[in-house]
């Protein structure tokens, strides 16, 4: 992919995250888009933009798209068959669909308030994906309903956030939390649960909240969706409970920038140090 009139290049690449890796949050894929980034401004395919101001430089839909291509390899290095959602994801930074690594950008997901929730659970992404294969090839007639019934779960969400505005208002809740909880169901189905993921919805549950895992399942992570009027209170309790479970908790958002360049003055202290450029 580089330029014929260019040599590849010799270079050291420093990884620094503070995303868990293998607990479901697309770890690997923030990986794969971030080298496959580097390595094509490193050879000349995509453009280094100048970065030298305080907001992020991004690259052109073009340039994005060939980012995406090669983010989506690492990712079937790592994972054998994966969807290609999480390196897209990660690519543009809004709500995508369409499996394979074919792509489409649906939209630009509304700031929306979450509970992050580690089970500490270590899963294989490769694994659970071979699983739920092997069962769908052993009983077609039951599971590719159960198949079609979530990707409809996937196209409802969609409509909703599209509806959403920037600041969306509580009555869009309720329809989110009913998908979360319905999904939910249909991955125990698929084989891709765990108890550590049950007793986390269990635990949410009482407090009024809904959850759901993300990623492979398996263990890893769990997300509960926090309505725009939810009580602190309550979700201070409910990471007491979370917590007391031996789970890790923070409090987060969805909804931000692709992969894009940032200037070294914008970085964190442990960012710099990490990179060693302190």
């Amino acid at each position: 992919v580089c330029l014929p009139s260019r040599d590849v290049p010799s270079v050291d690449i420093v990884v620094w995250s503070e995303l868990p890796t293998g607990a479901g949050l697309g770890s690997s894929a923030a990986y794969s888009v971030c080298v496959a980034a580097a390595l094509l401004a490193a050879c000349g395919a995509v453009a280094c933009p100048p970065a030298d101001g305080a907001a992020p430089a991004r690259w052109t839909e073009e340039e994005l798209s060939l980012i995406n291509s090669w983010a989506f390899q690492g990712e079937r290095v790592i994972h054998g068959n994966p969807s290609g959602v999480d390196n897209a994801v990660g690519t543009w930074g809004t709500c995508v669909s369409g499996p394979g690594g074919d792509v489409s950008v649906a939209c630009r997901v509304p700031t929306l308030r979450i509970l992050l929730t580690n089970t500490k659970v270590p899963r294989s992404t490769k694994v659970l994906v071979a699983g739920v294969k092997d069962k769908i090839l052993k009983f077609p007639a039951i599971m590719n309903p159960v198949l079609d019934s979530i990707n409809a779960i996937s196209q409802e969400c969609q409509s909703v956030l599209e509806a959403m505005p920037g600041n969306p208002s509580p009555e869009y809740y309720p329809v989110l939390e009913e998908l979360f909880d319905i999904n939910q169901h249909h991955l125990n189905v698929l084989g891709v649960g765990h108890p550590c993921l049950d007793r986390l919805c269990r635990v949410t549950a009482s407090h009024g909240l809904h959850s759901k895992l993300t990623g492979a399942g398996g263990g890893g992570c769990g997300v509960t969706l926090l309505r725009p009027d939810t009580s602190p209170l309550a979700v201070e309790a409910a990471k007491r409970d979370l917590c007391a479970c031996g789970f890790e908790c923070w409090e987060t958002n969805i909804g931000a920038p692709g992969v894009s360049l940032h200037c070294s003055s914008a970085l964190k202290a442990e960012v710099l140090r990490a990179l060693g450029m302190s």
